[in-house]
């Protein structure tokens, strides 16, 4: 076994990786950019090098550095997580040459694998089945528009290398066939340098189904079972779980024995996902998609179903070290069995109910839940910044029950308790989507989020949460206060009171809501916006405020961060912005001259001048956060006063510039 292995990646699977190494007292080394110098995987490691600027190209993407860094430390393997360098030829032969061990495949693998084409040659020469379609290399888009019409209608247009489902395009008549071939080779080209395209059958009602492999270096080939992985938005998985509820017995043993001669289509060595795709309506045929040569975002759902003669629980990581130190794999395909059911949701630094804006900040409270059947695999801790330098998902909930329904409710309950205070995330979408008739039926495809976006719906910063935000901040002013009464917010005044004003905007809105309230925070009268005032009263404790209205006591999770006030309750999460002032306007999101970023993230463009004159709609700026523009334009005519230089960060819902109203336009 190893001495020392380099994690030539960040975010919670360095922390995972690391956390095996520990187990197996073997010595770790981190990686970081300037941009994760705080970070948790730094933190938890044996020792950590730096290795440049946040941008990727220049850090986690750089060959030449992570190859130096390992040399330093005296490592004698890498391992590359997921995503970045994990499935890139050149870094495997870069290792080979400088005698470290690559822990993942050979490059004729990881070469075969990563072009698609290449892939469904190598594997339909097994009798692994392929959708229907034509995939050669350098077909025009005449040519690919003549086999689509023998095909036949709908196809899916595919770039052969990359992934993350960019370039992708559905196309269900032939009129729209010429015109997404072009569309599909632009973005092939500028996402991966390759504009190779080929077209397959577009199959009905899809699901997403893989199968995890393992392989050692001695001819021993295993699978542990299949993950569905069709709960996805735009392409990227948002729920998996391990076994799928569509698949029966045989049908399970033949994708099994297909993903085995897949992976041994290419002398396959160490862990790795074959993918494929399943028609709801034919559950018992299925289609070669692609094989993933490294270790899948979703692996821990299989090992907490995985048996390996009777033993529960499977520890890929360490399953992938000793194959790459040579090992044998001490099981065989008869030992593999499965036991109850496990599902795993995505937390991401994002809004949904914004159009899954990408967020981040510094975490101020963090609970991540425990329990029977849960696990957390997270490289979060509080005070935290998270960056929207890279991917945006911080961390996985996963459950384990005896059965399908107890994983989900176990799932459902700890998302309930899962606080990031100071970062916004998607608990409250993943709450939702787990409670969907069809997602607990078992009756999944791919496209089912996508139908049910437009009829969530997300609990709003209505009254009730107006008034907990304000009665959390008078709580804070009596307390602040100390008992001097000319201090105290009570209200109290020789003639008639006068109530605390409390003027807050949930986040991304500019128009703030009044909340008035008058007396002690343990017998106050609240009256939020037009509404009559109502008795309530808030008790402190900790970071828990327990808000009493009409005889109901509800608690929640807050924290204070300057002008905001973040509350928590039940996966739902709320942050409100404190205005100095209430504008009586109707239109006050369009006539605000505030220009306020809608994210966390980098100012990429400026495209108007300090002091320039703009109408209404002109773009102002960009701010970018983890691979998303964001575009700011004028709200109305005006002339432009920046706060910002590009390059800078900025928070969300800061002033990046002002739009002073012109002379013959309206007061501001």
């Amino acid at each position: 076994m190893f001495d020392t292995v380099l994690i030539a990646n960040r975010g919670e699977i360095a922390c995972r990786v690391i956390r095996t190494l520990r187990s197996l007292g073997i010595r770790s080394v981190a990686v970081y950019s300037d941009a994760d110098r705080d970070a948790c995987h730094v933190r938890l490691a044996d020792v950590a090098v730096r290795l440049g600027p946040a941008r990727a190209a220049e850090s986690y993407l750089s060959i030449e550095r992570i190859i130096d860094a390992a040399r330093s430390q005296g490592a004698d393997a890498i391992h590359p997580g997921y995503g970045f360098l994990s499935e890139s030829a050149d870094f495997a032969r870069a290792c080979e040459a400088a005698g470290i061990v690559f822990i993942g495949p050979g490059v004729e693998a990881l070469e075969v694998m990563g072009d698609k084409i290449t892939a469904k040659k190598a594997v339909a020469g097994r009798g692994v089945p392929t959708v229907p379609g034509i995939a050669e290399p350098g077909l025009d888009d005449e040519t690919l528009a003549r086999a689509a019409l023998d095909i036949g209608f709908p196809v899916l247009i595919k770039p052969s290398a990359g992934g993350g489902g960019k370039g992708m395009h559905l196309v269900e008549q032939e009129r729209d066939l010429l015109p997404a071939l072009q569309t599909a080779r632009r973005e092939a080209s500028s996402s991966f340098g390759d504009d190779t395209l080929f077209i397959e059958r577009f199959v009905q009602t899809p699901r997403h189904i893989e199968v995890q492999v393992l392989a050692d270096a001695h001819g021993t080939t295993v699978h542990l079972g299949e993950r569905e992985c069709s709960l996805q938005r735009r392409h990227q998985k948002v729920i998996e779980e391990a076994p799928s509820a569509l698949l029966d017995a045989a049908t399970r043993e033949r994708i099994g024995r297909a993903a085995v001669e897949t992976a041994r289509s290419v002398g396959y060595r160490g862990a790795g996902t074959v993918e494929f795709i399943v028609s709801a309506d034919a559950p018992d045929e299925f289609f070669f998609m692609e094989m993933n040569t490294r270790l899948q975002v979703e692996h821990p759902v299989t090992e907490l179903v995985g048996v390996i003669d009777g033993r529960r629980g499977i520890d890929l990581v360490e399953q992938q070290l000793r194959i790459a130190a040579g090992e044998r794999l001490d099981f065989a395909q008869e030992d593999v069995t499965l036991s109850g059911h496990a599902v795993e949701a995505r937390i991401y630094a994002e809004e949904p109910q914004r159009g899954f804006l990408p967020t981040g900040g510094r975490i101020l409270q963090l609970d991540e839940p425990a329990g029977d059947g849960i696990r957390v695999d997270s490289a979060l801790i509080e005070g935290l910044t998270v960056t929207s330098d890279y991917d945006p998902m911080m961390a996985k909930l996963i459950a384990w029950g005896p059965d399908r329904a107890t994983a989900l409710e176990r799932l459902d309950a700890a998302l309930g308790r899962f606080v990031t205070l100071g970062v916004d995330s998607n608990v409250e979408f993943l709450r939702l989507l787990v409670d969907d008739p069809e997602v607990r039926a078992g009756r999944l495809d791919t496209e089912l989020i996508e139908r049910r976006l437009d009829g969530l719906r997300f609990r709003e910063a209505d009254d009730e949460v107006l008034a907990a935000a304000a009665l959390v901040l008078h709580s804070l002013a009596y307390d602040r206060a100390g008992g001097a009464p000319w201090d105290t917010p009570s209200g109290w005044r020789l003639g008639e009171h006068a109530p605390s004003r409390y003027a807050l905007a949930p986040h991304g809105q500019q128009h703030a809501t009044d909340v008035l309230i008058a007396g002690a925070p343990g017998a106050a009268h609240v009256a939020v916006g037009e509404a009559d005032p109502v008795e309530a009263s808030v008790e402190l404790d900790g970071e828990i405020a327990r808000i009493s209205t009409c005889g109901v006591t509800r608690p929640y999770r807050f924290a204070v961060d300057g002008d905001r006030v973040l509350l928590f309750q039940d996966g739902a999460s709320w942050t409100l912005v404190q205005r100095q002032a209430v504008s009586n306007a109707a239109d006050d999101e369009a006539s605000n001259p505030e220009l306020r970023s809608p994210m966390p993230g980098t100012v990429t463009v400026i495209s108007a001048d300090d002091d320039a004159e703009v109408a209404e709609g002109d773009p102002v700026l960009i701010v970018e956060a983890m691979k998303m523009e964001h575009v700011l334009r004028a709200p109305h005519a005006g002339t432009v006063s920046l706060r910002v230089a590009v390059g800078d960060q900025v928070t969300g819902d800061q002033v990046v510039a002002v739009v002073s109203v012109t002379e013959d336009g309206e007061d501001s």
